[in-house]
Parts: C-alpha cells; structure tokens; sequence
C-alpha cells in the first residue's frame, strides 16, 4: 500500500477541520507514549459478538496483522465459543460470555475490546469495557442517539481508555487518494457530489430492521458512508441539511424503518451534496464534480474491489483487506502514540451521529435545518 513520498507528505501537512483528522491516516508517530512498547508487540484484541462481520471480516484480518491479533471472544452462543475456541486455538480463560464479560478487566492479554454487537448494545459494552480499562472500537454507527454517543466518548474520556469506530475506508487506498486529490485541489474546487449506497436487504426478521436496536434504517447501515464521504471529500462539517423519506412499497417490512432516505447538506465552500440511502435499491457510488475535473468511486464503500476514475483518467490503486489494513493502522497508532487516530476515535464518530439525526429530523419535519 506505498504510495509517493509527496502524497505522504501532503496528509502530513493538511490541516484546518476534519482536513486535520485525515491527515493522520498517514501520519506516523514516532513518539511512544509511555507504556507502549513498539518492538514487535502485538496488541490483544477481543471481539464481541462473533456475528458475520466478525467472523468473516475481522477474525480474518487478525489472522493477517502483524501488530495485533485475536486474544479472547465474547458471545451468548455456547456453539460459537466451541467453535472459535478449537479454530483459534483460545484457551477458556479467553472466551466470556455477556454475564462475565466485566472480568475481561483482568485478563492482560486483552488491550482492545471490539463491539460487534448490533446498534442498540454499543453504548453498553463501550462504557463496561472502559470500566474494565480497556482501549474500545466499536462498530459504526456508535449509537443510535446523539446523547449515548456523547456518553460514550465520557465514559472513555474519564476511564483514561482510547475509543475508535471501525470507519475502515479511512485505511482504503482509493479512498485516500480521493482525500488527497481533493486536498491538493488536482480537480479544481469541489462544488457537487453525489453519493449512494443502497442493497436490498433478506430476512424482513432481522435486527438491522427493527428500530429500537438499529436506531433507524439504510440511513444508519449505509447511509453513514455516504455521510461520511462529504465530510473527507470536502475536509469541511455541513452547515445545514434538508431530506426526504422515500416510498414505502412494502409495509411490511418497512414497518419500523425508512426503506429509503434522500437528503441534501450544504457546506461552507459551497459545496452541496446529494445523499441516498435505500433497503430496496442496489446502488453503490460516489461522484465528485470539480471546477477543473471529476472524480468517481463505484463501487464506493463495499469490500469491492472498489474502482476509481477521474477526469485525468484511471485511479490504479492496490486492492486491500479493508479490515486488516484498518486493523494495521489503529494499532500502529496505539503503540506508537497511546492514542487512536484522530479520523476515527469517538468525536469522530460523535459528528457522524449528529449529522444522522438531523437528517431524520429534516425528513420528517420537511424543513431545512442548520447544522452547527
């Protein structure tokens, strides 16, 4: 994943807003905070919630990283434990459930505590972890209200603990050659972006459709990559925002979330943004008009491969394990500096979760509604 000298440095000197936070995508630290022993230490990471993002995407970048690595599990399914314990080869004193979770306190394998649970639980095993006095990532959205954000960014201020959200296209090339470019204005001033992702979801049983443990619908899912896509394309926060619910062609499914959300943010150098989320339409892209150019993604923000073009022609970029070079980067960080990238801690994910809310907010209202 090298890349020229010069794009380094350009994430190195960028500053002003969120333009700070994405420099250090690939800043390195070489001041270690005490305590933090960089020669050839692994950090211990224990997953929570052994659903299928962790067993498909996480468990197989911990089998990848060279600087972190799969110390412990936790999970309410007896067969999960068995079955993970025998492939990982973890010893039972590494394996919890959600009753004996708080004992993971004294295990001095684990640094990181991973919440892979749905929507609803993250408050819960962010602020128990960091009692525990464990770092925290914790799957994206944080939370399904602003308030438990906050409470949760709180909790870990006060326990003294690092959090993160797992914003995994932060550490994906296209992705940070978007930034870049951007940045050093290659196409000019961004002035227009269009950003989709929508699939259409299976089981009408599942949690993801339920409100009270997702918080919401497509917008929460994948809604917040489109979100978070203006933010790091633009390097600015939004200053307002209206929106849209879309048709409901099936009641019953959609009974407790949106099956579809438009909405519109303006920003301050003037750029606006169009954003859709949707459970019924398979769409995936991200475009970037310029005074001098164009950028696309699409795909955007699956696991791809994501592909880029531009005005100036192909972006011909490595195609990686999204999660593993995520995973690299966090840890580097913490064994380096003590401190979780500034692109994806938990103020991070803080301003995400305002912006999502007020984009309900809008929709229902039909208003349009500053964003400070």
């Amino acid at each position: 994943m090298s890349q020229p000298s010069s794009r380094r440095q350009f994430l190195q000197q960028v500053g002003g807003g969120i333009a700070v936070s994405l420099a250090a995508l690939s800043a390195n630290n070489k001041h270690a905070k005490p305590g933090y022993n960089t020669g050839g230490k692994k950090l211990g990471v224990a997953l929570v919630g052994l659903g299928s993002y962790a067993k498909n995407q996480l468990a197989v970048a911990l089998e990848k990283t060279s600087n972190c690595y799969l110390a412990a599990i936790v999970t309410g399914t007896p067969s999960k434990a068995d079955e993970w314990s025998k492939k990982y080869n973890l010893d039972k004193k590494n394996i919890y459930n959600y009753q004996n979770f708080d004992s993971i306190a004294d295990n001095k394998n684990v640094d990181i505590v991973y919440v892979v649970l749905p929507n609803s639980m993250h408050k819960e095993f962010v602020l128990r972890a960091a009692k525990a006095g464990k770092h925290v990532m914790c799957e994206k959205p944080m939370a399904t209200s602003v308030q438990d954000a906050i409470d949760m960014v709180s909790a870990c201020r006060a326990a003294g603990v690092q959090l993160g959200i797992g914003y995994r296209m932060h550490f994906e090339p296209f992705t940070k050659e978007i930034i870049r470019m951007c940045r050093q204005k290659e196409i000019g001033d961004v002035k227009f972006i269009q950003t989709n992702f929508g699939f259409t979801i299976g089981d009408p049983t599942q949690w993801r459709l339920k409100k009270d443990m997702a918080g919401g619908g497509p917008l929460m899912d994948v809604g917040i990559y489109c979100v978070q896509a203006a933010r790091y394309v633009t390097g600015e926060e939004p200053v307002s925002v209206t929106a849209q619910y879309g048709p409901v062609t099936e009641p019953s499914v959609f009974k407790d979330v949106e099956q579809s959300v438009s909405w519109q943010l303006e920003f301050p150098g003037g750029a606006t943004v169009n954003g859709f989320s949707s459970y019924r339409s398979n769409i995936e892209q991200l475009y970037v008009s310029a005074t001098k150019g164009w950028l696309q993604l699409s795909p955007a923000y699956s696991y791809g491969p994501i592909k880029g073009s531009s005005s100036k022609g192909p972006l011909q970029l490595p195609v990686v394990h999204h999660q593993t070079v995520m995973l690299e980067g966090i840890c580097d960080a913490l064994l380096t500096s003590g401190t979780m990238p500034a692109h994806c801690n938990g103020e991070e994910g803080l301003r995400d979760m305002k912006i999502l809310m007020a984009i309900y907010e809008a929709a229902a209202s039909g208003k349009k509604l500053p964003l400070v």
